[in-house]
């Protein structure tokens, strides 16, 4: 179906991909694998038309073809899902897919009985059962997935490359999604998986290829490979993660939370958390898990001075009780949170590196009012050198960067605050393992220097991995604390699981 040969893409002298070749087969599912930085994202968006210069050659259905952009890619049948996804929350499901190709009347005006008609189509093949006027911003983001599906399916797309497809969706939502795929499989469709969710591709994948700093490693049939071979072609050596080792000797208490609520912002008689309690000490790793809408951002949120109006409870940090109205109040008072979406909320993707660490301690970098280069540079250069942050000089556009390696800017930003607490909203979502590996170590060497660490993760082997102590949160309450020791996947599952409490 789809061909590339030898696609070779620099950017400011820096190769992104050298002589990179790739077959996708019509009616199979081919995963994209590698770690962030290999090169995934760059070959997705030169087949999708996002990068129209590059070397090399591309063939689709046996054609030589050069897409200028993507509207081109689309029209000739080729559609990229992307991670974040493209739509519009204040516009309708039937306004979504037909944005910037609607369907005009004779007359010149809007023709929305065919476009509704259309989207209900699309809806029913792919068993969404809501209706098109409704408003995206209404629908889970499972939901808002099988829509940019359809968005693909409108165009008769034969080719439809998936980025991270379930990276913010739950279990249930995945099983959905499979379902499509399987269907997309079966009238002849060619599925491009970009994961880093090996036990997925091992499900879901026909074919996998493998990129490693911009080169294709390896290619070959799923079912003629395991996953400890796949990782090992994706990082060049073996990667283990280990369970962590008990700390026996956490220090005193450093955070307590007392029937600690948060009320719904519009809906007045139901609260997101229910009074929650516990406490964090000092060098001690708190794992914190649950579905999604079990809670856990918001407690995260309000902990960190998000939602003073509509939090209760009390809050003690050090032994004294504080009542936290903002963050810059929480940032005060020794606190530090990295958000779960560190694109939207972690940085700012058009500045530079050295800016975006620098932006939490601008007071102390400063001289008689301006801000004073040498310092911003002493401070970015450190923690640059410290998290391993891999860029081309301080000056590299954040935005560029490849997911682990933006995750450690955010994380540099709120160490260079020097905290004593510090929570972890989802912190090795969307990166590969081995910057995981690499985020996992700098959590125990921080945890050994004597902060207290939250950490939120929907995957129960990082938990697992991690913690020193695990909370089991569902329906915005704590269900379960687990002693590491003691705790078992099924133990937590069966905790987090609404209808078993």
């Amino acid at each position: 179906m789809l061909v590339a040969e030898n696609i070779t893409k620099k950017f400011s002298g820096v190769v992104a991909l050298e002589n990179v070749c790739l077959e996708i087969e019509a009616g199979k599912v081919t995963a994209l694998i590698g770690e962030n930085g290999a090169g995934k994202s760059t070959l997705m968006k030169i087949l999708s038309g996002v990068y129209p210069d590059y070397e090399g050659r591309i063939l689709f259905r046996g054609q030589l073809v050069n897409f200028a952009n993507p509207r081109e890619a689309q029209r000739s049948g080729i559609a990229i899902i992307h991670q974040e996804l493209n739509l519009v929350p204040y516009l309708s499901i039937t306004e979504n897919i037909f944005l910037g190709r609607e369907i005009i009347t004779n007359w010149g005006t809007l023709n929305q009985k065919e476009m509704r008609r259309r989207t209900q189509l699309l809806l029913h093949k792919l068993k969404l059962e809501v209706a098109p006027d409704t408003l995206v911003g209404e629908l889970k983001v499972g939901q808002q997935q099988v829509v940019e599906i359809a968005k693909a399916l409108l165009d008769e797309s034969e080719v439809i490359i998936m980025d991270e497809p379930t990276s913010a969706i739950s279990d249930s939502e995945v099983e959905v999604l499979f379902g499509i795929i399987e269907d997309l499989k079966r009238e002849n469709k060619a599925i491009v998986y970009v994961s880093h969710k090996l036990d997925e591709l091992f499900r879901i994948a026909d074919r996998f290829v493998v990129l490693r700093d911009g080169r294709c490693i390896e290619a070959g049939e799923m079912k003629d490979v395991c996953q400890e071979r796949l990782i090992q072609k994706m990082v060049g050596r073996e990667i283990i993660i280990s369970r962590k080792k008990t700390n026996n000797n956490q220090g005193k208490e450093l955070l307590t939370l007392e029937n600690i609520c948060l009320k719904h912002p519009v809906r007045k008689d139901q609260n997101l958390l229910k009074t929650i309690s516990f406490t964090l000490h000092r060098g001690e790793i708190l794992g914190l898990f649950g579905l999604m809408g079990a809670g856990r951002t918001e407690l995260l949120e309000t902990v960190f001075g998000l939602h003073p109006k509509l939090s209760s409870g009390q809050l003690t940090i050090c032994q004294q009780p504080v009542k936290l109205k903002s963050p810059g109040e929480a940032i005060k008072a020794g606190l530090a949170l990295v958000p779960e979406d560190r694109k939207k909320d972690g940085l700012v993707l058009g500045l530079d590196v050295q800016t975006n660490i620098c932006l939490t301690t601008l007071a102390d970098l400063e001289d008689a009012g301006f801000l004073n280069n040498r310092k911003e540079l002493h401070l970015s250069e450190k923690y640059i050198r410290e998290l391993k942050i891999k860029t081309s000089s301080e000056k590299q556009t954040a935005g560029n960067l490849s997911g682990g390696n933006q995750q450690k800017i955010v994380l540099a930003k709120w160490l260079a605050t020097k905290p004593q607490i510090l929570l972890l909203d989802e912190p090795t979502r969307g990166i590969d393992i081995n910057a995981k590996s690499e985020i996992y170590k700098l959590i125990q060497e921080l945890a050994d220097a004597g902060l207290g660490i939250i950490v939120v993760s929907s995957e129960l082997p990082e938990i697992l991995s991690v913690s020193d102590r695990i909370l089991v949160m569902a329906e915005g309450r704590l269900t379960a604390e687990f002693a590491i020791e003691e705790a078992t996947e099924d133990g937590i599952l069966k905790a987090a699981i609404p209808n078993t409490i």
